[in-house]
């Protein structure tokens, strides 16, 4: 199995090809498997850049314990997030348009197509406590209560967060939201929408179209056209 650090920097890779970069903001993080915290991005770089010296390990109090370079200031959406929940293996945080536009809206996210599927029926929260950085404990404590067992949340005045059990299911969600904020902005700027999923679908597709094998899937497909370390040719 790859170490956490190289699924770090193949995170960093995937969600630069799918267009959720932010210069260099924004980040992914993988649960150590030994307990001490989360390997995360360090800051000062894009998505697309994240290597093997490029890679820190934060512990739960923002200390560094492996790796160079200065940590992000947001680490407790990662750190805090894992601590909440003991599944969750990977977190991501974007800031992508799509996502800043449509938390903004005072409207749910409706599964106008696969995409939404995984953030519906329950419905995707908001995160609404605060629009400025995550930079400490508490905020990311706060975050953590109300993304609660969802997928990801909304943040608005700011973009999301995701979680999943490994670091594909986290990416492959990240990137859905954004294609799903993204298609239910378009619907609304035509006049719609006037059509999408019921629940008893919806929860039938969230097996049937994205099942840990389809999400896995994606990734690949990521981690392919970002070129990561290790990556099929």
């Amino acid at each position: 199995m790859p170490h956490s650090r190289q699924l770090v920097i193949r995170a960093g890779r995937a969600l630069a090809a799918a267009g959720l970069g932010d210069m260099v903001w924004g980040h992914a993080s993988v649960r150590d498997p030994d307990g001490r915290g989360a390997w995360l991005k360090a800051s000062g770089w894009g998505f697309e850049e994240t290597g093997d010296d490029r890679v820190l390990l934060v512990a739960p109090d923002g200390t560094v314990l492996e790796g160079t370079g200065k940590r992000h200031l947001e680490y407790p959406i990662h750190t805090e997030i894992m601590a909440a929940r003991p599944e969750v293996g990977a977190v991501v945080h974007t800031h992508a348009p799509a996502l800043a536009a449509f938390a903004s809206l005072d409207v749910d996210l409706k599964p106008l197509s696969h995409d939404a599927v995984p953030f519906a029926h329950p419905q995707l929260p908001r995160f609404t406590e605060t629009g400025a950085l995550i930079a400490t404990p508490e905020l990311g404590q706060s975050l953590a209560e109300r993304l609660g067992e969802a997928n990801g949340v909304l943040i608005p005045n700011h973009g999301a967060a995701t979680a999943g059990p490994d670091i594909e299911s986290a990416v492959m969600y990240a990137v859905l939201l954004e294609r799903a904020c993204r298609t239910q902005l378009m619907a609304m700027a035509a006049g719609g929408p006037a059509r999408w999923s019921d629940e008893a679908e919806t929860r039938f597709k969230r097996e049937q179209v994205w099942n840990p094998g389809q999400l896995h899937a994606g990734w690949a497909y990521l981690v392919r056209q970002g070129n990561a370390p290790d990556a099929p040719r």
